[in-house]
């Protein structure tokens, strides 16, 4: 029973982890990604669809994305999204293609970027917290309706523990290696 809230625990933490690498790969750094226009939300077709939908994503060079529609009728909608997101990047549509320059950030906006980044690492380490809560008041559940004896909710308490240190270390490395991507000039 306690392995159940465990492996349960474990799953809502990897879960947490990718999230979090996932926000990360659309934070802008001095070099061109496809991460950062993928899933742009794109209103087209009367619906909102992401951008990876809508076009293919390719990088040339490393401070150059181009983004080629599938369906021409969808590059104003496209460049519209674009404007409207938080890059900071202005399209250049030339009738067929949209390419996105992607200028050298400044140290002002490498720093803004950063706090972004520990930002977002934080909010995902409160969540690792809130799963720890909720399996550890389900533990408290089971013990009160004696299924667990008190030695195994405190055992399995620490095991809980260690698991949430342990993805919570995996949050700050994962923090970290973007910091170091977002500051390298």
């Amino acid at each position: 029973m306690e392995n159940d809230v465990l492996h349960e625990a474990e799953n809502h933490m990897k879960k947490a982890v990718e999230a979090l690498r996932y926000q990360l790969s659309t934070i802008r750094t001095g070099r061109a990604s496809p991460g950062l226009v993928e899933h742009l939300p794109v209103e087209a077709y009367e619906t909102t669809m992401p951008l990876n939908q809508l076009a293919g994503v390719n990088v040339p060079e490393a401070r150059l994305i181009v983004i080629q529609p599938y369906d021409a009728g969808t590059l104003r909608s496209i460049e519209k999204a674009i404007q409207h997101s938080d890059l900071g990047l202005n399209p250049n549509n030339d009738g067929r293609v949209i390419r996105l320059s992607i200028p050298p950030l400044t140290e002002e906006r490498r720093r803004e970027l950063v706090k972004l980044v520990r930002t977002r690492v934080e909010e995902v380490k409160v969540s690792l917290r809130n799963h720890r809560r909720d399996a550890i008041n389900d533990l408290r559940q089971f013990e009160s309706e004696k299924l667990i004896s008190e030695d195994d909710l405190h055992r399995t308490q620490d095991k809980l523990q260690e698991l949430t240190d342990r993805y919570s270390k995996e949050l700050d490395r994962a923090g970290a290696e973007k910091e170091a991507e977002v500051m390298e000039v």
